[in-house]
């Protein structure tokens, strides 16, 4: 595994609506092969370049909806990404290359995005943060078997304390017995994180089981009331 070592200039302001505080972000980094630039809202990403693809990603958040970025977005990013690089040499000959600080990951998660019913399509997620520098890699195997269709990574997105972090979803329909792994390749690492994943019937729940055991239950008393109530009234009648 080779991973380049991303120079981030990271830029954050805040903005204030008629209902609630929001946190607006804007990330742009390169190294000397790859590079970064991102816009981001709530913590979540709004837009980022994909510079493999040579193309403008909208990633908005479920709570703003679809929109369309900038046009012309994309192009800025690249000329961005040269001028970053060029600095990036720059700065290299003044700090006579930047020291080695590598921090391993803090916290690896896997958990399923929906609640798991057999049969029904899902998406497990591997959340990896506290890392530093970034990028991770992250690779899935189900049942021992390396697995690329239907996974995803987004791009690094910064911590408040400066490491970073970063989240792979795979698409999945859960079949009992299924094994799932994630496994997270970073260059603090001697060898990789790995989380599992087990479909076992534990995951699955009949959610007609409550239901139709109040359902009885109500039944069940409003006869007895019923029953109460007419042994009350005969025995009135009988008194009068």
């Amino acid at each position: 595994m080779k991973m380049k070592e991303l120079l981030l200039f990271l830029s954050c302001v805040l903005c204030v609506n008629a209902d609630a505080l929001h946190s607006d972000i804007t990330i742009a980094g390169c190294s000397d092969s790859d590079g970064e630039k991102m816009y981001g809202l709530d913590g979540e990403e709004k837009w980022y370049a994909d510079f493999n693809k040579h193309t403008g990603v909208d990633a908005p958040p479920d709570f703003i909806g679809s929109f369309n970025y900038q046009e012309g977005a994309y192009e800025q990013a690249v000329s961005e990404l040269q001028l970053c690089q060029q600095n990036l040499k720059t700065v290299r000959v003044g700090m006579k290359d930047f020291p080695a600080k590598h921090i391993v990951p803090s916290a690896v998660m896997i958990y399923t995005r929906d609640e798991v019913e057999f049969g029904e399509k899902n998406t497990l997620i591997c959340h990896v943060t506290g890392f530093y520098p970034a990028p991770v890699n992250v690779s899935w195997t189900k049942n021992g078997q390396k697995v690329t269709e239907g996974s995803s990574i987004n791009i690094p997105y910064p911590n408040k304390d400066g490491t970073f972090k970063q989240t792979s979803r795979l698409d999945f329909t859960p079949q009992l017995g299924d094994i799932y792994r994630c496994a997270v390749e970073h260059l603090a690492l001697t060898q990789p994180l790995t989380k599992i994943y087990e479909v076992d019937s534990s995951a699955h729940s009949d959610p007609g089981v409550g239901p139709s055991v109040f359902c009885g239950v109500g039944l069940t008393l409003g006869l007895v009331g019923v029953a109460v109530g007419t042994f009350f009234l005969i025995k009135g009648n009988e008194c009068s």
